[in-house]
């Protein structure tokens, strides 16, 4: 076996071949003038089992097609078979649709892996589980609860209380607090289709003197985080700590979730970020020893 990283997972993959035991090759990139990437492989891999990590965020268009590209290169360079695995798989949230007319996005990228050569893939916590069915491939969701709640336990918190933002990552909050020994719920979360607009309600939450956990699959906007923790804090909470998979952080996300009363950003190395303080090295590394 041998270890690709591709441009966007380099650190990470670095990791996950040092854990493996298996030689780790970084590919050479760089961009021409008017943008497009150029990609290469500068060792021989024909006849090899190959793991390329290659995470889809920041610029998802850019990271997806040099992930297409690096499968089509290996196997046209003769590797003998090439797991993808996908960190943070981008378009995942567009697996329905939801007005007449969409495009259903991550059915398409699918497509595409599985055509440009793809044996295996893996991801880790994918938006919603069901739209790995559209691979004909073997396809495996990672999830990260443990390498999280694993964090937080060190963090020595005080009664923790886990929380999603809405009812779809409910399980994610009990994965997490269930490891925790910690009681855990939900919010409840409406997105208006046309605008985009997000509202976040809930019932009392017993928070007065105890740290909050809101988890997340990923933190985009931290709009949602942001209107979570307001309610948590109105009741109390004596600290609140967002967690999440696949820290985005667009824009002033930050900015916008500290001004809300989140007390601290975590989340994992799926992607690269300011606040990728847990790594799913260990969970990728596990999967990929099974077979």
């Amino acid at each position: 076996m041998m270890l690709v990283s591709g441009p966007s997972s380099t650190k990470l993959g670095g990791k996950v071949a040092q854990i493996l035991g298996v030689r780790n090759v970084s590919v050479e990139y760089k961009n021409f003038p008017d943008g497009e990437s150029y990609l290469r492989l500068p060792e021989d891999v024909r006849g090899e089992d190959v793991v390329l990590i290659q995470t889809t965020y920041p610029q998802p268009d850019k990271r997806v097609l040099e992930l297409l590209l690096l499968i089509d290169t290996l196997k046209d360079l003769g590797a003998k078979k090439v797991r993808a695995v996908v960190p943070y798989m981008a378009y995942a949230r567009q697996d329905s649709r939801f007005r007449e007319g969409e495009a259903i996005s991550i059915n398409t990228i699918f497509k595409l892996i599985e055509g440009a050569g793809a044996d295996e893939f893996l991801t880790v916590d994918i938006h919603k589980e069901f739209s790995l069915k559209v691979l004909r491939i073997g396809a495996k969701n990672i999830r990260a609860a443990e390498a999280i709640a694993d964090y937080l336990k060190s963090m020595e918190l005080v009664e923790p209380y886990v929380l999603s933002p809405d009812r779809g990552a409910l399980k994610i909050a009990q994965a997490i607090g269930e490891r925790l020994g910690a009681e855990y719920g939900n919010f409840e979360k409406s997105r208006d289709r046309i605008s985009g607009a997000i509202t976040v309600k809930g019932e009392k939450v017993e928070a007065e003197g105890r740290d909050v956990v809101i988890a997340d699959d990923l933190i985009s906007t931290g709009g949602t985080i942001a209107s979570a923790s307001k309610i948590v804090k109105g009741e109390g909470a004596r600290r609140v700590i967002a967690v999440c998979t696949h820290p985005l952080l667009v824009g002033e996300a930050l900015v916008k979730m500290r001004q809300a009363g989140v007390d601290e950003v975590i989340g994992t190395d799926t992607i690269e970020s300011e606040v990728s303080r847990i790594t799913v090295a260990q969970l990728i590394a596990r999967e990929l020893s099974k077979s």
